[in-house]
């Protein structure tokens, strides 16, 4: 019976039922892939929010580079994961009291951070949260031309979710 079925069916209709099965799978995996990882990122925020400070540091640099040739100590790249290691990541290089310090953040905190001006950062550990206050005047950066990729990914995220509406 089933063989009377297969051969009705022609190469093309069996490769595409083939194809499609394997993208349906394919996303059944990345879901439950997602919410593990949804799962992971909410318990490691937690930490971070948990670990949070307020320190007083001068910006010395500030840069987009890869996390290998970032300045970090041997220990820290060591304990990053292998594909997160070429991947490049935002620096910022502060003088904190008496040490310098080669510190982590995220793109929309990069933003915000001046370069040789004193701030007050929200810091959790290497990983810079938050600049709460500045002393001076602020020069604020013009944003930035989204690209057409750019724009159009903004916006499926927000449909789906994953961002918040603005």
């Amino acid at each position: 019976m089933q063989y009377l079925l297969l051969a009705k069916l022609s190469t093309g209709w069996i490769v595409t039922i083939v194809v499609l099965v394997i993208l349906i799978i394919a996303m059944i995996v990345l879901y439950f892939v997602g919410k593990k990882m949804e799962k992971k990122q909410a318990e490691q925020q937690a930490l971070m929010e948990q670990n949070k400070q307020t320190v007083s540091m001068l910006i010395i640099d500030k840069k987009k580079v890869k996390l290998k040739d970032a300045g970090f100590p041997q220990s820290v790249l060591d304990q990053a994961p292998k594909m997160s290691r070429n991947m490049k990541v935002y620096v910022v290089k502060a003088k904190v009291g008496p040490q310098i310090l080669s510190l982590l953040c995220d793109d929309k905190v990069f933003d915000t951070v001046p370069v040789k001006k004193e701030v007050k950062a929200v810091i959790s550990g290497m990983y810079i949260l938050g600049v709460k206050g500045l002393h001076g005047k602020s020069v604020a950066t013009p944003p930035q031309k989204k690209g057409f990729f750019k724009r159009t990914m903004d916006k499926l995220q927000e449909k789906a979710g994953s961002k918040p509406v603005k």
